[in-house]
């Protein structure tokens, strides 16, 4: 049982924004050795609440006590001092320095010179690190040169390095694998068995009763219940996390597809690593792109739509073939919600209006004379229909929610009226009722005549939503499995083992 005084408690804080009341009367308290899962949905509060806690932002009301003593957390060192730490979602590396560099950034080991780096001692430091987490990461390494799920598990060194006594893991595995995330789980026990307490946010049930020690659920910016894993269950807490019961079986009426084709890749050869993919998707039909993490589900994504060139192979978009960059496929029906949707599906800095109508402008304004009132009552239409929770179209897309701005992102290739849509990881760091909304809308576009191929790391999204499935491994397609054949250990054996061979 945990201690009776929290290392942590924060006791009545609320926030607000332009607009926004994001926190209101918030209680939440951490013991030592104990991690506390932090549920919610897609702007409930649980970021907010974080960066009030690692000083990032400054609450407008309420109180934080430290083993017991009242404190004060207006800044990030403030928070550094009482030993706490956050990885956040979207990480704060910088590209261009080394693995070493950015774990010790702005904690630099001077050496015996005036103005020199003991960069030999760095390294050393972060070799340690890295080995303790088991990861094979070489710490000379340029971070650019790194994956995403390397990248993750450097923000989780670079935190560890500062002797974090209070660790806060924000969607930690939402980009990693089955393997890493394993990894990542021996290491909060590791930690758990040397009295650090852990805030760990997660929309992956299954990861709440593998690890979690206590529940905390957040609704509309308030705490709305905290449960004991063995109390509770999945569907009360998607239920509280809700204010409702939501159904999670995304059941789909499953057809035999004899349909138009709407892509058709044949050979596909990028310098991205894609090596001799062919696949096909047709009306009507969701087809999963399955593979673990690395194996070039991306890379084929990004050459289908022509951000990255292509070596050799062909591509056909509705029979025409798809020989120019993205504007081509733009021309051509295709759309793509990508994974990294901060980077590279929104412009953060205009608003939502300006966002849903960005890749349609030449479609509502043919003349090029362009009308604010159309275009806000598009905007407005699909942020009604897709149940974007904002105070207006007129909202900076940098201010909503991870779950809200991804709506934003197919509300802009809805405006632009696309057939055929490439989902790359479109439940990526989303709460469950946002999930069953996303994957009610792929079924809907699909009863409407459009055609998805859909990315996800989830196996279950591909056993329960998809009619096909591609699966992928070191940048070529291992298997194909029909829906009667789609299951997470057959999708697993075709990723982890070449059934060709």
């Amino acid at each position: 049982m945990p201690e009776i005084t929290p290392v942590l408690e924060l006791r009545g804080i609320s926030k607000s924004f332009v607009g926004v009341q994001a926190l209101d009367d918030v209680s939440f308290e951490l013991h030592r050795g104990e991690v506390h899962i932090l549920l919610g949905e897609n702007g409930a509060g649980k970021s907010t609440l974080m960066k009030i806690l690692c000083g990032a932002y400054k609450a407008d009301a309420g109180e934080f006590f430290y083993q017991g003593n009242a404190v004060k957390i207006a800044k990030p060192s403030d928070a550094k001092a009482y030993g706490i730490a956050v990885i956040f979602q979207e990480f704060t590396l910088v590209p261009h320095l080394s693995v070493a560099q950015n774990i010790f950034l702005g904690r630099e080991f001077k050496g015996r010179w005036t103005g020199l780096l003991d960069k030999a001692r760095m390294r050393s430091e972060a070799q340690k690190i890295l080995d303790e987490l088991d990861m094979a990461i070489d710490p000379d390494a340029e971070v650019v040169s790194l994956g995403v799920a390397q990248q993750q598990m450097v923000e989780i060194a670079k935190a560890l390095s500062q002797n974090a006594q209070i660790l806060v893991l924000d969607e930690p595995t939402a980009t990693l694998s089955d393997k890493e995330t394993s990894k990542l789980f021996e290491m909060i026990a590791k930690l758990k068995s040397r009295g650090v307490a852990m805030v760990y946010i997660s929309h992956r049930m299954a990861e709440v009763f593998a690890i979690g020690d206590r529940i905390t659920v957040l609704r509309d910016g308030r705490k709305v219940a905290s449960r004991w894993p063995a109390e509770t269950s999945q569907d009360e807490l998607v239920s509280l996390m809700v204010g409702k019961r939501v159904d999670l079986a995304y059941a789909r009426t499953f057809q035999p597809q004899d349909s138009q084709l709407a892509l058709q890749v044949e050979n596909l050869h990028a310098p991205s690593g894609v090596r001799g993919v062919s696949l096909e998707v047709r009306v009507g039909e969701i087809v999963g792109l399955s593979g673990l993490v690395g194996s070039g589900r991306t890379e084929v994504a990004r050459a289908i739509f022509g951000a990255d060139p292509v070596s050799s192979g062909s591509v056909k978009i509705f029979g025409q073939r798809q020989d120019g960059g993205p504007l081509r496929a733009i021309k051509l029906g295709a759309a793509l919600i990508p994974e990294n949707r901060k980077s590279q599906g929104l412009a953060l800095m205009l608003s939502c209006a300006h966002n849903i109508t960005m890749a349609s402008l030449k479609r509502l304004f043919p003349t090029g004379w362009f009308v604010p009132s159309q275009n806000l009552a598009r905007s407005n239409d699909l942020i009604k229909r897709l149940r974007v929770a904002t105070p207006g179209s007129h909202q900076l897309v940098q201010f909503l929610s991870g779950g809200n701005q991804q709506k934003i992102v197919i509300s802009k290739w809805l405006s632009a009226e696309s057939r055929l849509f490439i989902f790359d990881e479109p439940t990526r760091g989303i709460d469950v009722g946002a999930k069953a909304e996303i994957f009610s809308l792929i079924d809907g576009l699909v009863k409407q005549g459009a055609a998805v191929l859909m990315i996800s790391s989830e196996l279950s999204e591909i056993v329960k939503v998809c009619d096909r499935a591609y699966v992928m491994r070191d940048g070529t397609i291992a298997g194909e499995l029909k829906r009667e054949h789609i299951n997470e250990e057959s999708l697993l054996a075709l990723g982890v083992h070449d059934a060709r061979a």
